[in-house]
């Protein structure tokens, strides 16, 4: 979710504070199977090649997954591969933008409180919570992609997260500084620091939840139980 350089990405202007939500803009975080730019046979091409990773990772796990082994599980030359995902870290972070667009139609037009329509501290909660979990149960790919840490920030998916957060930042605290703000925020998120606190630290998802909404409230001002 999170780097720059690997894949290019067009990300459409993100919404306003003062535009609706009504019409959702899912944001593009890659180039994806059915684009229109791609070929038949690079769409084909593309779609052996993240099932080869997939099948790599489930017998091997993300150690697995290198530039060669996916290009020998597709069948392909290895230059096939490197053309189509740039790197390794491109590559790893195609196989998480499934789950990045699904959540991003999510808090963009989905129902709430993710979704328009609750009030947005209740969104912004939602968010947070909807991030713990995936990125606990994505944890081991997440990581192996944020091998260049000056990357992590620059890549659409992580501006999309910071801009939404933002946006629901100065409808909750306007005047604020809600670029820092969301910032701050999302660090709590890191993959890294859940790691940390989950498999270093034995720490419950569960106390991880409970720490983002008192965050939020602190942030805020804003009642967490509400």
């Amino acid at each position: 979710m999170l780097y720059a350089g690997f894949m290019s990405a067009t990300v459409p202007p993100f919404p306003t504070p003062q535009e609706p939500f009504d019409k959702p803009q899912l944001l593009k975080v890659g180039s994806a199977p059915d684009d229109p730019c791609l070929r038949a046979d690079a769409a084909r091409n593309r779609a052996r090649l993240l099932e080869a990773a997939t099948r790599l990772i489930a017998e091997h796990g993300v150690a697995g997954v290198t530039m060669e082994a996916v290009a020998s599980a597709a069948g392909v030359g290895k230059g096939t591969v490197f053309r189509r995902f740039g790197d390794r870290t491109g590559l790893l972070m195609a196989l998480l933008d499934h789950s990045a667009r699904t959540l991003q139609a999510d808090f963009l037009g989905g129902p709430p409180p993710l979704g328009p329509g609750a009030p947005p501290a209740d969104r912004l909660r939602a968010l947070g919570t909807a991030l713990l979990y995936r990125h606990a149960e994505q944890l081991d790919l997440l990581l192996a992609a944020q091998s260049e840490p000056t990357r992590r920030h620059s890549h659409p998916t992580a501006g999309a997260l910071h801009m939404h957060t933002a946006m629901l930042l100065r409808q909750i605290v306007p005047g604020a500084d809600c670029e820092l703000l969301a910032h701050t925020l999302m660090a709590y998120l890191d993959p890294a620091l859940i790691h940390h606190l989950t498999r270093q630290r034995g720490m419950p998802l569960e106390r991880l939840e409970a720490g983002w909404n008192d965050l939020v409230a602190r942030m805020t001002g804003t009642d967490p139980l509400r």
